[in-house]
């Protein structure tokens, strides 16, 4: 991750075309800066798009034939998740501070300029995306850039107009799945006759798209009084009831079930079967004591319910689910 810094000496004949100050106030202490470097780029979020990355990847072709490229194609997708995110702060600064959750945000407090976020986003989207192209090819470099383009100039204005804005936000979401696929020669493979990976990450991008609807809609339900006042139009705040924001994490709770235990067709393992079941089954029941509880303690559940399930996943698929024939190709 890149911290909110770019602490360099320049010579006064530079300064004109230097990039901002990146606080307005005197130099803070290394602990405040970290942790203001953590609220910008959002490290847990950027961990759980590389952990989808590098499972898609594992599951297209499994041990990578160049290791050292496939930790560079992690490396830029890290900066370009964290260019996103640092450009959702930024479009979502009025709003932030609105709300007890985001108004201790390094823009909102005032510790960050907006100039030198938008310095930030730009050269952490340039050096990520370069990464990704010189590692892997353009393929991979332009899905990470379409991930980019989806979540900041899509799903961030769409919090403001219509509840729709969490279906946008789970497309994007589940495209780092793409980027993993398109990095181990997923076309390439298919191609040749191997669909077993195919079929593997497209089933995980499926699961990554609707895990999001139950896990969003716990966030959406816990903090609702605060997006109705920063006036957000998520779905717990057009229906105060709950009941439509119930009603569409179960359905999705409902159809990842399915797509879970297609995850784990290309493997073969009765293991990977059962991981699947036990984790979309665990998530599914937490989907519905909210769905019929609707208040703050079933939505907490079910909002570490939802992580519990997304690394159970994960990890059975990078334990279990790798496509049996991965070395067809190689004989």
């Amino acid at each position: 991750m890149t911290p909110p810094t770019l602490a360099a000496e320049l010579p006064a004949c530079a300064v004109a075309v230097a990039p901002p100050a990146l606080a307005a106030d005197a130099p803070r202490g290394l602990a405040a800066t970290l942790a203001d470097g953590s609220r910008l780029v959002r490290p847990r979020i950027a961990v759980m798009v590389l952990a989808t990355v590098a499972a898609a990847a594992w599951l297209t072709a499994g041990r990578p034939a160049d290791p050292a490229g496939l930790l560079w194609v992690l490396a830029g997708t890290a900066l370009v998740a964290a260019s996103s995110s640092i450009a959702n702060q930024i479009l979502e600064r009025s709003t932030d501070r609105l709300m007890k959750r985001t108004a201790t945000r390094p823009l909102v407090a005032g510790r960050l300029t907006v100039s030198a976020a938008w310095w930030l986003t730009a050269l952490t989207f340039a050096v990520g995306t370069a990464a990704c192209w010189l590692a892997a090819g353009w393929q991979p470099a332009a899905a990470a850039v379409a991930t980019w383009l989806l979540y900041v100039l899509i799903y961030t204005p769409l919090k403001r107009v219509t509840p729709l804005n969490t279906a946008v936000g789970a497309v994007a979401g589940a495209l780092p799945v793409a980027i993993g696929w398109l990095a181990a020669d997923g076309p390439a493979r298919l191609a040749a006759g191997d669909a077993r990976g195919a079929l593997a990450v497209g089933a995980l991008a499926t699961v990554l798209y609707l895990w999001q609807f139950p896990h969003f809609m716990a966030i959406a339900w816990i903090y609702r009084a605060q997006y109705a006042a920063a006036g957000a139009r998520m779905l717990t705040v057009v229906d105060p009831t709950g009941l439509r924001a119930a009603g569409q994490a179960l359905a999705a709770a409902l159809a990842l079930m399915p797509a879970a235990l297609v995850l784990a067709v290309p493997s073969g393992s009765v293991r990977m079967f059962l991981s699947a079941a036990v984790a979309a089954g665990v998530y599914l029941l937490a989907t519905v004591n909210f769905a019929v509880r609707r208040d703050d303690a079933s939505a907490r559940f079910l909002l570490l319910s939802s992580l519990g399930a997304l690394l159970g996943l994960l990890s059975a698929a990078v334990v279990f689910g790798g496509p049996a024939s991965l070395t067809a190709l190689a004989s």
